[in-house]
């Protein structure tokens, strides 16, 4: 890992691209550009790099991801996947939902979609460290941690990224990846669309009476979606990472409760289907808002991740989108890179937005159009829902083709996630 050194009237520096922000989505993107070969800066203000060996493993982390089998082919690819096996990761097979307020239910299983698993549960702090592991070692990578941005200027044929110690990046391209309140994405003055969902998520790690069978679990109760994710510790796979999104209100409610009380009020909106739950950490909580940017690029500009959009978290889709935002917006930056066309410039970054807002804006639209559906107290929606649930569940074709877009298979993919 490399880091430029700093006169005191500040320093230039010359890349290929650089990239703001470091977590799981700026990191993988490095990695695919670095990896072909590209001059690559990351930058990042936090101080130092998560560590794999600096991992407290003895209860997971309360932010977790279900990464599709595309995530876990684009993380092979980086090098990354083999040592998340080896820290922890949790495959799920089945996925079970059901409506709280009815009979309707539906399952899905691997077996349905031809495929091994549907997905893998895994800690953000395992994939980003494993992440980490891999790409910061790279001869053409040069990442700046404990480094903030002060200001982004247009350059000759160009950007120019001035950081708050006065050293000056330029490169014919920059890409955010710094989160959903992106402060490259307010230097750039790109817009946002937001709508707040009118929930807050609470997360916690519980224990469960029973085992969970490698079966991730959703029941919708008044149109709050409560998640069970499947976890396995050292071999033992009774806990779960719990995902309750739910009303301001009852979210305040629910943190506040001591871990006991929590325990037993998310047992019975589980329907006790595992048994006793105890709960392992504090219950977390923020608001859910789904954000969308005006435009993913401008002139050797370009958004990736939270940066671009935010989405639901009812579907585990939002860290699947923005790795599929890097593995895109690599391929054609690299494929630019390589024929000397101009890689930061529109006609190359206009064939990435192309590629990645619509399906980015039909997965929000869908993540909407299910929260307005489940949170319905009309009888007869009720009722429509119900009785659609239970059809689809005995129509395999249809859920092979759901699962296959749940799993990532959608659209012309990058070759390295195929």
């Amino acid at each position: 890992m490399q880091t430029p050194k700093a006169s005191p009237n500040g320093s230039f520096e010359r890349f290929d691209v650089v990239i703001v922000g470091a977590g799981m989505v700026g990191a993988a993107l490095a990695g695919l550009l670095a990896g072909a070969g590209m001059r690559t800066a990351l930058v990042e203000a936090a101080a130092a790099p998560l560590d794999l060996a600096s991992l407290d493993l003895a209860k997971p982390a309360a932010r977790v991801s279900a990464l599709t089998p595309v995530s876990q082919r684009l993380l092979t690819h980086l090098g990354a996947w083999p040592a998340m096996e080896r820290t922890r990761i949790t495959p799920y097979r089945y996925m079970q939902v059901w409506d709280g307020e009815g009979s309707g239910s539906i399952d899905f299983s691997a077996f349905d979609a031809g495929t091994s698993v549907l997905g893998h549960i895994v800690e953000n702090d395992v994939t980003l460290a494993a992440l980490n592991h891999q790409v910061l070692v790279l001869p053409h990578l040069h990442a700046m941690f404990g480094a903030k941005v002060a200001t982004l200027q247009s350059a000759a044929r160009g950007r120019c990224l001035v950081l708050e110690d006065g050293r000056e990046l330029h490169a014919p391209l920059v890409v955010a990846a710094d989160g959903a309140h992106s402060t490259l994405r307010a230097l750039a003055g790109i817009e946002v669309s937001e709508e707040a969902m009118e929930q807050d998520a609470v997360v916690t790690t519980v224990r469960c009476e029973r085992p969970h069978g490698g079966a991730a679990r959703q029941v919708f109760i008044d149109g709050r979606p409560l998640a069970f994710l499947p976890l396995t510790v050292e071999g033992d796979d009774r806990y779960c990472s719990i995902v309750w999104s739910t009303t301001p209100e009852h979210a305040r409610l629910l943190s506040g409760l001591s871990r006991e009380a929590l325990g037993e009020t998310l047992g019975e909106a589980f329907g006790h289907r595992l048994g006793r739950v105890d709960v392992c950490d504090v219950a977390y909580r923020f608001p859910l808002v789904q954000r969308h940017a005006s435009t993913y690029v401008l002139d050797h500009f370009a958004l990736v991740g939270d940066a671009a959009h935010t989405i639901h978290p009812l579907a585990g889709q939002g860290v699947n989108l923005g790795l599929m935002d890097a593995a895109v917006l690599a391929d054609e930056v690299v494929r630019a890179w390589r024929r000397g066309a101009p890689w930061g410039e529109r006609a190359t970054l206009d064939r990435f937005e192309r590629r990645r807002r619509l399906d980015n804006a039909a997965m929000l639209a869908l993540m909407k159009a299910f929260k307005e559906l489940f949170g319905s107290r009309s009888p007869a929606l009720t009722l429509a829902r119900n009785l659609g649930m239970s059809a689809m569940s005995r129509a395999t074709p249809l859920k092979r083709l759901i699962i296959r877009q749940a799993t990532g298979e959608r659209g012309r993919l990058p070759p390295t996630c195929r």
